[in-house]
């Protein structure tokens, strides 16, 4: 029977296991896994290994280190009988991680990184050492879980209505549409979509995860429209009015508009209040992917980019980029909990619910949930909302910086007029020959180069490099070293 402190006593007759590699204590069986006598030193080598790489974090290094040739040899090591024990595999796997790209570094300016929260990562470490399933009933963690959503909808101004954690924006994205395909086609959870005419709307700078969340619910990428934009790269309300209404009138049914709050190419910011006028007139659903740029809101200098985003069903942030925690933290909020219910909801035997309390994996796509929201909530409690506006809007300064510095360089040029939020595509002039083909090459010269990290883009056929800024760490003299690399780098590819 159990036993008030938590241990379970074994029936008298039950066999005792005694295979090699188990050793016994006060009755119970000890596997090889299990840390015991080296728990202590394990934790306390895992936390010095920890706090180096913190420290590492705080200046920009010198040069990215190559893959060595010790770390070749140990991928390559077959799968071993018999362990080093938990502090020598430790050390290796810190190796391997320094001659990883390490986007918590302040110089690293590529795609659109994490910064590794380091009060998250301790709660990350809290959340996967009890291993809660957010799936099911879990007492304590869904309550928070609910605070954190809470949290995250009044910090970029949602009226949060429901919502879930997922691993990314990816997931977010298909999950949402998920919720908007069951509300066009109530049916097509049990009769599928193939006597359905459905069609999705994006701008031509949508992330590709759009795509890819059409595709994998069956609505067919050739049925997602792209609508054109404007000059500032955000897309245009009377195109999209015009193709929906178009749409309805051949018999199609619009499934869904998302407008992107931040796109990954340019960062620009689609103009919510108008395309929300158009969803309300034509009774479409509408979705936020503000995966990257939704957490700008939050601020005085880039709000007002975010004005009608509470009229929206849905929308998405990662908060795994500029929220800072570590990956995989990503939120979708709902206006209304009732349609991501009746687009996931399934009674199963061995998942009864019990006095009104339905499990969260009813409104998600994953039965195997972590704690993921705890890093978010154990942040915001540890620094306040007040910190992360603060360094969301010294991003956004010194994009402005770097905008700025791009207009006044004799040798670079920014692609867009202005920095609506931390992206700024810019490119360096050679003295002659090809501009994209030096652009490109400089890209790749940088990241060998390792100093700083930043990669290309190509916007309208033109190829540039694309810094973006979402690290806290990342300062002034930071950011004013990717002239100085590019230049120097640039300069010699020039001369070669």
């Amino acid at each position: 029977m159990p036993r008030l402190d938590g241990a379970v006593q074994l029936p008298p007759r039950c066999p005792r296991p005694s295979d090699a590699g188990m050793t016994h204590h006060e009755g119970f069986s000890e596997l090889a896994v299990q840390l015991q006598e080296q728990r202590t030193e394990a934790l306390h080598h895992g936390l010095d290994l920890v706090g180096q790489a913190w420290r590492s974090f705080d200046q920009p290094r010198p040069a990215q280190p190559p893959i060595s040739e010790h770390t070749l040899q140990i991928a390559d090591a077959p799968l071993p009988s018999t362990g080093v024990g938990v502090p020598a595999a430790l050390d290796v796997a810190a190796h391997i991680l320094d001659e990883s790209l390490a986007h918590a570094r302040p110089r690293y300016f590529g795609y659109i990184g994490s910064s590794g929260l380091e009060s998250a990562v301790l709660a990350d470490a809290l959340a996967t050492s009890h291993d809660t399933n957010l799936a099911a009933e879990s007492a304590a963690a869904y309550v928070v879980e609910q605070q954190a959503l809470r949290w995250m909808a009044e910090f970029v101004g949602y009226p949060w209505g429901g919502g879930t954690f997922t691993s990314g924006g990816m997931q977010s994205n298909l999950t949402a549409l998920m919720a908007a395909r069951t509300r066009a086609f109530p049916s097509s959870r049990v009769d599928g979509l193939a006597a359905t005419s459905p069609v999705l709307y994006a701008s031509s700078d949508a992330h590709s995860s759009i795509e890819r969340a059409v595709e994998v619910l069956g609505l067919g990428s050739g049925n997602l429209r792209r609508v054109p934009i404007d000059g500032n790269r955000r897309m245009d309300p009377s195109a999209l009015r015009e193709l929906v209404r178009a749409d309805l009138d051949a018999g199609l049914v619009p499934v869904a508009v998302v407008a992107t709050a931040g796109t990954t190419i340019t960062g620009a910011v689609d103009p919510l209040d108008a395309i929300a006028d158009v969803c309300e007139e034509l009774g479409v659903w509408m979705h936020v992917d503000g995966a990257y740029g939704l957490p700008a809101s939050s601020t005085s200098t880039a709000g007002p980019l975010f004005a009608g985003l509470p009229r929206a069903d849905s929308a998405s942030v990662d908060a795994h980029k500029w929220m800072f925690v570590p990956k995989a933290c990503s939120v979708l909020l709902v206006r209304d909990q009732e349609n991501l219910t009746r687009a996931f909801r399934h009674d199963a035997s061995y998942m009864v619910e019990e006095e009104g309390f339905r499990h969260p994996v009813d409104g998600t796509l994953e039965y195997s949930r972590p704690f993921r929201s705890l890093k978010l909530w154990t942040a915001l409690r540890a620094h306040g909302a007040d910190a992360f506006r603060d360094a969301i809007e010294r991003n956004l300064l010194l994009a402005r910086h770097l905008h700025a510095l791009a207009v006044e360089h004799p040798r670079f040029e920014p692609l867009l007029p202005s920095a609506d939020l931390s992206i700024v595509p810019l490119r360096r002039i050679p003295s002659s020959g090809d501009v994209d083909a030096h652009n490109m090459a400089l890209a790749r010269e940088m990241q060998v180069d390792g100093r700083v990290y930043v990669t290309s883009a190509v916007i309208d056929g033109t190829a540039c490099l694309r810094p973006c800024i979402v690290n806290y760490r990342t300062r002034t003299e930071d950011v004013e070293s990717i002239f100085a690399v590019a230049d120097e780098l640039g300069t010699r590819l020039e001369t070669a």
